[in-house]
């Protein structure tokens, strides 16, 4: 079996417990949180790949940390709630998860869905592994960059401001949100941003004062061509 660590998020101990015993039973390995706040940190400090998420926690709406989830990471998420109407069934799937399921639930049932959709999105990211715009191909696993078949070296921060504008072409980024989606924290100092811009050029384009790939947003912040 695949090694899958799965994140419970639900502040009734019990079902956790019991929950946690019966996924491990299957070869998963399971970590608990009880709140919001403490799934978050959990989520910045361990790879997580799959997420059992209750809608009623005592410090954050399972709706809102959802949505806060998804602007981070991409694993699965499937929900828990006492709730079965179709609007927040709706609601839930438009902030991101990937299923949804009413307490009280059928373990063998919830079982049976983790695998189809850890099934489904090992399809998608292998599928999604690679970035291919006209020349450039950026292997997203390996974290490896080729243009016209030829590798270039980049850091860890480059690579990664890279991968970021390149999956979303089109997409105009402020300093503030580049600066916020690769160190994770608020911006301090977005000068670093124009820096790291500039080696990056350096490293693709034909001529860096003119580029086709990374291009300026007057005003605003940069974007990926996707022309």
């Amino acid at each position: 079996m695949i090694f899958i660590k799965i994140l419970i998020i639900d502040d009734e101990k019990l079902i956790v417990k019991g929950l946690k015993h019966s996924l491990e039973q299957q070869g998963y390995s399971v970590v608990a949180a009880y709140d919001g706040s403490e799934a978050l940190r959990i989520l910045e400090n361990e790879k997580v790949d799959f997420i059992i998420l209750d809608l009623m926690l005592p410090d954050i709406d399972g709706m809102m940390l959802c949505k806060k989830i998804r602007e981070k990471f991409n694993m699965p998420i499937l929900m828990l709630s006492a709730k079965d109407g179709d609007y927040d069934k709706i609601l839930g799937f438009e902030f991101g998860a990937d299923d949804y399921m009413t307490k009280p639930f059928n373990t063998l049932e919830l079982i049976a869905r983790i695998k189809a959709i850890s099934k489904r999105a090992a399809i998608k990211t292998e599928e999604d592994n690679e970035i291919k715009i006209g020349d450039l191909i950026i292997n997203i696993n390996e974290r490896r960059f080729f243009i016209n078949n030829r590798e270039i070296d980049f850091t860890a921060k480059e690579f990664d401001m890279l991968h970021l504008m390149a999956k979303n072409p089109g997409r105009v980024y402020t300093r503030e949100e580049i600066f916020k989606y690769i160190w994770n924290e608020d911006a301090y100092d977005v000068r670093t941003i124009d820096v790291h811009i500039r080696n990056i050029r350096e490293k693709i384009e034909e001529d860096p004062k003119n580029p086709k790939y990374i291009m300026t947003k007057w005003g605003v912040g940069y974007y990926f061509n996707k022309n």
